[in-house]
C-alpha cells in the first residue's frame, strides 16, 4: 500500500469511526510519514481480541510508511480507565502491572517491524509518570482541563450514578499527558484507539493544541461487536485471549468459524489482510456458502495470531470434528472418571451450557464410544472400564472428539 492511499485504505476497510480535523489528517497521512501511537493498558497478562483491531490498524499504517509508537500503560494501568466500565476496575499491584507489561511487550513485538526509517518504538508511560510531581502536574496540565467538560464525556457520565472515584477522574489527564510527552519527544501527532477512548484521545490532542500550539489529531476505531451491539470476543472460558496458553488456537479458530453471518465481511476487512475484491467474492453469498468465508476468516485470523502451523492444525482438527475426514481433535482433561457427562459436554464445548447438555442427552444425541448416554445423572465411569483413560465422545453423526484423562 502506498502512502498516498493511507486514509482511503483505512476508510474502505472500516477502520475509521471518529476523527478530528479529518481533512488535515487525511492530507497529512497521504503525503508524508507520520508518527502515531496506540496505548495498551496492561490490565491482564495477555492481549485479547479487543486489542487486535488497533493492532491491525497500526500494521496498515506502518506498511504505508508511517511510524508506530506502542505505548504500554505501566503507569495508567495502576489507575484504571473508567471508559466502558460500570464499576471501578480492580486496582493492580505494581508487581502485577510490571508482569503484565512484560507479557504485552512480548506479544506486541511480533506484529511490527523494528527496522528501517519507520521502525516501531515501544515505550512505557511509567517512565515519565512514576516521578511526576503532583503539584507541578496540576499546575502544568490540570489548568488546561475544564471539570464541566470532563463530566460531559461519556467515559465519566455513565459512572456518575454509581460513583466515580477521584483516582479514575485523573485518568483523562494522565492519558493526555502521555500524548504530550510523545509529541515533545518523538514528534507524535496522532493518537489512535478504540471508539470508547474518544473523549480521552480528543483531550490529548486538545492539550497539545492549547499548550504547544501544535497540530495533533485523534482517530478512533470501531469496537468489535455482535449484531445486537454487545462486544464480541467472549467465550465460555472468558475473553478471546491472544495467548494460546490461555485459549488454545483450536478454540480461537472455532470462535471465528462460528461468527454470525452478518459479521463475516466486517471481520474479514478488519482482522485480515485479504484484498477487498476477494472479500467481496467470499461474502457475496447469503446461504450456506457463507461457510467458506467463515472458514477463511478463522484460518487467516488464527494464522496472524498464532502462525501458519497452528492455523493448519486448527483447520484440520475442525474438519475432523465435523466429519470431513481429517484429524480427530483430542482434548486432554485433568479429570477423573467421577466427572459427570453433563459437565464433560460443557467442558469440551459440545454444549454451551448444562441445560443444552441435558437436552442433547435426553434427545439421545450423545455417545461415549459406542454406548449411548442414557441419563443426565451418569458419570464417565458408568461408560468406561476403570483402567480406560481414553474414549471418544460422539455428538450425532458429525462431531467426534477424543478425550484423554
Amino acid at each position: 500500500m502506498s502512502i498516498k492511499n493511507t486514509f482511503n485504505n483505512l476508510k474502505q476497510r472500516g477502520f475509521i469511526k471518529q476523527v478530528v480535523f479529518q481533512d488535515q489528517l487525511e492530507s497529512l497521512l497521504n503525503s508524508k510519514p507520520t508518527t502515531f501511537y496506540v496505548g495498551f493498558d496492561p490490565t491482564a497478562d495477555s492481549l485479547h481480541i479487543g486489542h487486535y483491531i488497533p493492532i491491525m490498524a497500526m500494521i496498515h499504517l506502518q506498511r504505508a510508511g508511517h511510524r508506530p509508537i506502542i505505548l504500554i500503560g505501566g503507569g495508567t494501568g495502576l489507575i484504571g480507565d473508567p471508559s466502558g466500565k460500570i464499576d471501578m476496575r480492580a486496582v493492580l499491584t505494581k508487581e502485577t502491572a510490571k508482569s503484565n507489561t512484560d507479557s504485552f511487550k512480548a506479544q506486541l513485538s511480533k506484529f511490527f517491524s523494528f527496522e528501517g526509517s519507520n521502525a516501531a518504538i515501544i515505550v512505557d508511560n511509567i517512565d515519565w509518570l512514576k516521578d511526576l510531581g503532583y503539584i507541578d502536574f496540576l499546575r502544568e496540565i490540570g489548568a488546561h482541563f475544564s471539570v464541566n467538560r470532563m463530566l460531559s464525556a461519556d467515559c465519566y457520565k455513565q459512572r456518575l450514578e454509581k460513583g466515580l472515584t477521584f483516582i479514575e477522574f485523573n485518568y483523562m489527564l494522565m492519558q493526555s499527558y502521555d500524548f504530550l510527552q510523545l509529541y515533545k519527544k518523538y514528534d507524535c501527532v496522532l493518537q489512535v484507539g478504540g471508539d470508547d477512548q474518544w473523549s480521552n484521545i480528543l483531550s490529548g490532542a486538545d492539550l497539545i493544541r492549547r499548550k504547544e500550539k501544535g497540530e495533533a489529531f485523534a482517530l478512533t476505531l470501531p469496537l468489535l461487536t455482535n449484531s445486537d451491539g454487545a462486544k464480541m470476543g467472549k467465550t465460555i472460558k472468558g475473553a478471546l485471549w491472544l495467548d494460546k496458553n490461555k485459549l488454545p488456537p483450536y478454540e480461537f479458530y472455532q470462535y471465528f468459524r462460528n461468527v454470525e453471518d452478518t459479521k463475516v465481511e466486517e471481520c474479514l476487512k478488519l482482522l485480515t489482510f485479504l484484498e477487498l475484491d476477494e472479500i467481496e467474492t467470499l461474502t457475496k453469498f447469503k446461504d450456506e456458502r457463507i461457510n467458506a468465508a467463515k472458514e477463511r476468516l478463522a484460518y487467516e485470523v488464527t494464522k496472524l495470531i498464532h502462525g501458519s502451523d497452528e492455523a493448519d492444525t486448527a483447520k484440520a482438527l475442525a474438519k475432523g470434528a465435523f466429519g470431513d475426514g481429517a484429524i480427530m481433535p483430542t482434548i486432554t482433561l485433568n479429570q477423573s472418571q467421577d466427572f459427570s457427562i453433563v459437565d464433560l459436554l460443557v467442558e469440551i464445548k459440545i454444549a454451551a451450557t448444562k441445560s443444552e447438555a441435558r437436552r442433547l442427552i435426553e434427545g439421545g444425541g450423545i455417545k461415549i464410544d459406542d454406548k449411548k448416554i442414557e441419563s443426565i445423572n451418569h458419570l464417565i465411569k458408568d461408560y468406561c472400564l476403570p483402567a480406560q483413560n481414553e474414549f471418544i465422545v460422539h455428538k450425532g453423526k458429525k462431531v467426534h472428539i477424543k478425550i484423554k484423562l
